[in-house]
């Protein structure tokens, strides 16, 4: 599309119009726009991508999960456009791995590019994860930073070619 006879102000106008449909059309379901539009594009992928588990929306505010596979396995996703995730909250400090309740079962991580479109889709486990889990001491909270190494302990699931 080509918006360059809009002015700044048009510009504002469009992108509000568009937000509230993507609101009305469930694509968004918060002011996260860039996060919500990661959850819908895995959801809508695992759900239409033979071989792969069919996932749902978790109700709204439940913590630590943002999808549940028919089979009720958990999943954690991560829209991300650099190399870092957001943060994962719930996990002490240090904690040991055979201490703690698993979150989720998986954490998926979607980056897209500047058009909004993916670039890829990794999945980890509860075990990849925990390995591969960064401190951030600003936030008080884990986050995954994206390294070959942590890719090759995960499985991808989509790549641009």
């Amino acid at each position: 599309m080509d918006f360059s006879k809009y002015s700044g102000m048009e510009l504002i106008q469009i992108y509000g119009e568009l937000l509230s449909k993507m609101c009305e059309d469930k694509l968004i379901r918060s002011k996260n726009v860039t996060g919500d539009l990661g959850e819908y594009i895995v959801i809508d992928y695992y759900t239409k991508t033979k071989g792969l588990p069919k996932l749902q929306f978790a109700p709204p505010s439940t913590k630590n999960i943002d999808a549940i596979s028919v089979n009720g396995e958990r999943y954690s996703i991560k829209c991300i456009t650099t190399n870092t995730t957001g943060a994962f909250y719930g996990i002490e400090k240090d904690a040991d791995i055979s201490s703690l309740k698993p979150l989720f079962e998986y954490v998926v991580i979607i980056k897209l590019n500047e058009k909004y479109q993916p670039e890829f889709i990794l999945e980890l486990d509860w075990e990849a994860f925990f390995k591969h889990k960064h401190w951030h001491s600003r936030i008080g909270a884990y986050n995954l930073l994206v390294t070959n190494a942590l890719i090759e302990d995960g499985k991808i699931i989509y790549k641009k070619l």
